[in-house]
This record gives structure tokens, sequence and C-alpha cells, in this order.
């Protein structure tokens, strides 16, 4: 049973495990969303993720039969390392069943607490499916990631938290992706405070639950696209969409752009690394989703594990986006010395060369001619169009870049 006095225990019983993890006000971001702000940050959490708390709990409550039989988990990364973490502190087998695209740094993460990795399919759910058909063919208890009832009070410990760490709290956001955060942390802090508004963030490519609460009904997806691999879930459960309807006040939606835009403010404004689904609190903050001013407001930081490919991807979309880097092509006649001229206009602008290409084989160009593809480190908007006016007044024929 889901209920206060069940994540009190689980509270107890995590406290030597799981980090309380600290609660703090975010002055930068505060003033940008014209409320005050105070980020809840599990991406500081063992496994770097809340998934341990709701993982751990429950294979605690196993007897030691049921763990020696083993343990199966599917999940997209953070609870396959809650489970792993869990399995190796218990010394029970584990089998985890990940999708084909899980990130490299979550697979090798669960792999290093000596488990089994299986990876199948291209959504959670496929994964899902698979991690079934072991438990039916070889016997093994399942550890659903959100529809369990002491998963989802583990996961409450994270509302219990919240309250102890601030009083007068107006609004808490939560990432959603199957459910299991937002169901034990509305159930915790709706208990205590009542009139705290629980608001649910979903990514745009990954929205039945949105829909499906907007409906009253379970929708499923057709497929899933998106950055935050943490709540890329398909099909909406429909025991979790009811217990979202009971404690749950809203749920915003926010698109992979601005996940990324959050995920590099967090980094750059926050000094936090924070993977996609956890940033997607701030993302609603910062592109006023909620369309609120002066209201006290925590935002989960659901987790951490984010691939460093993809974070090396969204640091350069955004450095592009927010006018810090530049790139370019340039046609130049090719002789000796052209290269040296262009270069000289850009160091009497101030703009910093960072990578630069020359290709004189392209079947595109007349011969005689060279394509220079240039990366220029840049001060801003004002800045690159500088550059512009200056490769224009010297009559160089060039293109941008994305």
């Amino acid at each position: 049973m889901i209920n206060l006095d069940n994540i009190k225990t689980a509270k107890k019983s995590l406290q030597h495990i799981a980090y309380e993890t600290p609660l703090a006000f975010a002055p930068i971001l505060s003033r940008e969303v014209s409320n005050k702000v105070y980020l809840k940050k599990e991406n500081l959490q063992q496994t770097g993720s809340f998934k341990l708390r709701g993982a751990f709990y429950k294979i605690s409550k196993l007897d030691k039969t049921q763990r020696d039989k083993g343990i199966v988990a599917s999940s997209a990364g953070n609870h396959a390392q809650g489970v792993a973490y869990s399995a190796h502190y218990f010394g029970c087998p584990a089998t985890i069943v990940m999708p084909q695209a899980t990130p490299q740094l979550k697979i090798n993460g669960v792999k290093s607490y000596g488990v089994d990795v299986i990876l199948h399919g291209n959504t959670y759910d496929d994964a899902y499916h698979k991690a079934m058909q072991i438990c039916q063919a070889e016997q093994k208890i399942f550890i659903h990631p959100y529809e369990d009832d002491d998963v989802i009070c583990g996961q409450g410990t994270v509302g219990l938290e919240i309250l102890d760490q601030l009083d007068n709290i107006d609004i808490v956001l939560v990432p959603v992706g199957g459910g299991g955060l937002i169901a034990g942390v509305a159930k915790a802090i709706k208990s205590i405070k009542p009139h705290t508004k629980i608001v649910g963030v979903v990514a745009s490519g990954a929205k039945s639950m949105k829909e499906s609460f907007e409906k009253r009904k379970p929708i499923n997806s057709k497929s899933v696209k998106t950055i935050a691999d943490g709540i890329a879930v398909r099909d909406t459960s429909a025991k979790m969409l009811s217990l979202m309807l009971e404690c749950v006040d809203d749920i915003v939606e926010v698109e992979d752009k601005e996940i990324a835009n959050a995920v590099l403010f967090l980094m750059e404004k926050q000094k936090l690394v924070v993977e996609g689904a956890g940033a997607t609190t701030v993302a609603a903050l910062l592109h006023d989703r909620l369309k609120v001013k002066d209201q006290k407001i925590v935002a989960v930081l659901s987790g951490g594990n984010i691939d460093v490919s993809m974070l090396s991807v969204i640091i350069e979309k955004g450095l592009i986006k927010s006018h810090r880097k530049m790139n370019i092509v340039v046609t130049l006649i090719d002789k000796p010395g052209a290269l040296k001229e262009i270069t000289n206009i850009f160091e009497t602008i101030n703009a910093n060369i960072v990578q630069i290409d020359y290709d004189r084989a392209s079947l595109s160009l007349d011969f005689g001619d060279a394509n220079v593809t240039i990366a220029l480190e840049t001060k801003g908007e004002e800045h690159q169009e500088l550059i512009r006016n200056s490769l224009t007044k010297n009559r160089y024929n060039f293109k941008e870049m994305p």
C-alpha cells in the first residue's frame, strides 16, 4: 500500500544507503524566472539518480529465498543502476534488460556491479516485455521501475526530504516517465501539505502520460523520441495514471531543444551535471510553462547520468544558439597566402579560430577555388554581425553552417 506511514518506513530503511540530497536555493535561476526556485539535487544521489531509493527498498523486502532465485529488471538506465547496486549489496544474482540505444555510460554503470546486461529493443517497453519473458521462463522476481508499491514508497522519500528541508512550498516540479517518482512524491507531500501543488513535466517526444492525464484514461504513444531517455516511456500504466489523478495537480511538457538548453544552463550557472530527464523541470521554468510569478518552487533534478557524447552535442548546439560559436564556409581562390588573408581579417576583429578545414577537391568547386570551413569563437550576436560585414566588405563568398 502507498501511504504516508509506508513512505516513512521506507525512509528509515534507506537511512544508511540513500543520501539525503541537498535542496539548495538557485539565485540566478530564480531571477531568470521571477520565482524563488530551489533545486532538489537527486543527480548527486548514489548511482546518480533517485532510482536507488525505490529499487533498494523493494529488494530489501524480499526474503532470502526470493533473492537467491535471482531478480530481473528492465530500464533505460537509472533504475538498472539502482537494481544493480542493490543486488550487489544483498549478494543476489540479477539480469537487467535495457533498450539498445541506452547511453554507454549507463550500461557501463550497471555492468560495474557484476550483473548480467541484455540489450533489447528500441524503447523501455520493448525491454520490459523481454524482461517479463525471462521472469516467466526462469521463475525470477521482477523489480518494476515504477508500477510497484514498494518502489513508489521508496521514491516517495524524496518528498519527505523536501518537506524536512524547506517550509511553505507553493509548487513541486517533478519529471514524469512511468510515474513512479511523482506518484511517491505527491503522496508524501499531499499527505502532509495538501495545498502544495505537484506538477509533472514530460518530454514532448514521450508525452503519453500527459495526454492520459488530460483525458483521464490511459493513452499509449505509437513511438517515443527524446533526449530525455530516463523518461522515454511509450505506454501509460492504468495504475500509475490513477495514482496521479489522485495527487497530481497538472502536467506540462517541454521540447528537446528546451531540455538541452536547461542542461547547459544548469552546467554553466549552477555547476551541476544533469541528464535530460532531470533537467525537464528547469526547462519548464526557463520556458514559462507554469505561468506563475513570485512562487516558492522546488524543481527535482532526478538524475545526472548523461552520456558524454550527448553532453558534447548539447554544449555545441548551445554555444551556437547563444552566439558564442559560429561555423562558416568561405570560398577562396586557391593560391599561396589566401588563407593568411582571411585569418588576418578574423584577427583584426578578435574572432578566435577554434577549428579549420581546407578543401580544394570538392566536386562543387570551380577549378582554382577552395572551401575553408572555419569554426569561430565569438562574443555574441553583434560580434557575429561584425564578422559577416567584414567578410562581405572584403568580397568573400561565404555561408553559415548550423
